[in-house]
């Protein structure tokens, strides 16, 4: 079965030094260990980045809109542009999956409540086999509950539309 990392929103506008996401440094390393083993297997990998309006920090052209640079694209992978917390709402994100011939996705990024959340949920219902990577995908504390409740929550939750294993286990074939 043809396999997609797919690499939500990890954006030089997500690690501000004051209120970088949860985790951030992690994050990223699991990524770095992802992407490696992704590009060793000839799997497809895609970018998705978000397109903020003025004054937000994925603000579109401006510095933190750029992925970040520790797991900059290379030439073969995917750079989707997006609007919403849905990775398929209005993108080419389908279109290149079906191009591709890929039936499996494995989901990484931010915002675990919203853009991971959304597009897990969205591609299960697209009928694609979604792995959601409990240790690499991050968010920020909310009012009531911390980051790493919600990653929690969002992890039990999920299992519903998706395998949830951390990134040790993730293989590629």
């Amino acid at each position: 079965m043809k396999t997609a990392l797919l690499v939500i929103d990890v954006q030089k506008g997500m690690f501000p030094e004051n209120n970088g996401v949860y985790k951030g440094e992690m994050l990223i390393n699991n990524l770095k260990f992802l992407l490696t083993k992704a590009r060793s297997k000839n799997t497809s990998i895609f970018y998705i980045q978000h397109n903020a309006g003025e004054g937000k920090a994925l603000e579109t052209g401006t510095d933190g809109w750029y992925i970040h640079p520790e797991i900059k694209p290379h030439k073969n992978d995917g750079i989707i542009q997006k609007f919403t917390p849905d990775s398929f709402l209005n993108t080419l994100l389908d279109d290149e999956f079906k191009k591709q011939n890929i039936k499996h996705v494995i989901l990484t990024g931010i915002q675990t409540e919203a853009c991971v959340d959304t597009t897990c949920r969205r591609a299960f219902s697209m009928g694609y086999k979604v792995t959601l990577v409990s240790d690499t995908h991050s968010t920020w504390d909310s009012g009531e509950i911390t980051a790493q409740q919600i990653i929690n929550h969002h992890n039990r939750v999920l299992q519903w539309f998706a395998e949830v294993i951390p990134a040790g286990e993730i293989k590629f074939i």
